[in-house]
């Protein structure tokens, strides 16, 4: 750990201060670190991790990588009030192992990486255990993430045009091009959520991944995917494409993501599929049109090679939105909505408020 200290630019730091923990805080690298736009260069955290033994998978000590997006915040006080309610409770059910540090990854930009640098140290001031935040700068990740994913945002882009700002939102999809190869895992959430459960047993689930599988995501509870795919089921009407569970394939929805960055790098399936001709492809073969990014590249690519993904329970990553009930789809909507066990994540999408504890 003392190349990381050493060779990174320093912001504020904090370590736990229970006794329990006291002798693994003093090794503890509990700092802020900026990769692009905040003093470190992307190039410069690659080399400092490299100069650092990746910790190991499994049981043990390891580094839990966890990523989301914090960005027009400062004209976005619902964002910022999510985003607080998020990870507070994140971090009020959250216990790690001793050795264990919880990297953080923000992805903003401008104002909002202020606003987010305030919220995480207001926050994180209490937290029972090691933490490093890593600030990543959008518009140098959307430089990087253009060249890859300019193909398919036309498919799955709001609108008709494929916007160079748009790209961020398939950030998920070439993860593993972007990222140091030194990190082999990382979970992107939306901030729209309401843990319930231990964040490290969420990172236990990519233990369960099948053999074949890159990627962690749970089923869409709404019968989106059945209107998105209609001329492909009027088609083929015997179709499970668009059909609820457990039987059918309802589409996968993007609030909680597990990357397993290592497979994704290693799978020469995955890295077919990105390329432009494949998109194209099965974007005719299903008569795709989407507008909600990587959900629906996650989406479609999930009906041609559900073995690319581990399905994670749906009480990972509860739903609440009942848009598509009221919207011509009342008749089945429940079929889709049913979620049986103890919710561990719920998700607020659409707006939807998240019942208190």
């Amino acid at each position: 750990m003392a190349a990381l200290r050493t060779s990174a630019r320093r912001g504020w730091a904090r370590c736990p201060q229970p006794a329990a923990l006291a002798a693994a805080a003093a090794l503890a690298v509990c700092a802020f670190y900026y990769l692009g736009g905040g003093g470190e260069t992307f190039s410069s955290a690659t080399r400092r991790l490299r100069a650092t033994p990746p910790a190991p998978a499994g049981p043990g000590p390891r580094g839990l990588h966890l990523l989301f997006m914090f960005t027009k915040a400062e004209r976005n006080p619902s964002l910022r009030d999510k985003a607080r309610a998020a990870l507070r409770s994140l971090l009020r059910h959250g216990r790690l192992g001793a050795a264990d540090v919880l990297h953080l990854h923000l992805v903003t930009e401008g104002a909002s990486r202020d606003i987010g640098l305030g919220l995480l140290q207001d926050l994180l001031r209490g937290a029972a255990f090691r933490h490093q935040v890593i600030v990543h700068d959008v518009n140098e990740l959307t430089e990087k993430l253009f060249p890859i994913v300019e193909a398919m945002q036309k498919h799955f882009s709001a609108g008709s045009g494929t916007y160079y700002s748009d790209s961020i939102f398939f950030l998920s999809v070439a993860m593993h091009r972007i990222m140091p190869k030194e990190i082999t895992r990382i979970i992107q959430v939306d901030l729209d959520l309401k843990y319930k459960t231990n964040i490290r047993d969420l990172f236990d689930e990519f233990d369960n991944f099948p053999e074949g599988a890159v990627i962690g995501i749970a089923r869409e509870m709404q019968p989106v995917y059945r209107h998105t795919f209609w001329q492909y089921r009027r088609e083929n009407p015997q179709t499970k494409v668009g059909e609820p569970p457990p039987d059918g394939l309802p589409g996968f929805n993007s609030g909680v993501l597990l990357l397993n960055l290592e497979a994704m790098r290693q799978s020469k399936l995955y890295n077919q599929l990105l390329e432009p001709t494949m998109v194209q492809k099965l974007t005719e073969k299903y008569h795709f049109k989407g507008h909600l990014g990587d959900q629906d590249f996650f989406t479609m690519v999930g009906m041609e090679h559900p073995e690319l993904f581990h399905v994670l329970d749906c009480t990972w990553n509860r739903q609440l939105c009942t848009w598509w009930r009221d919207h011509g789809y009342s008749d089945v909507f429940d079929r889709y909505f049913q979620c049986e066990g103890e919710v561990r994540i719920y998700h607020g999408n659409c707006n939807t408020p998240i019942p208190e504890d």
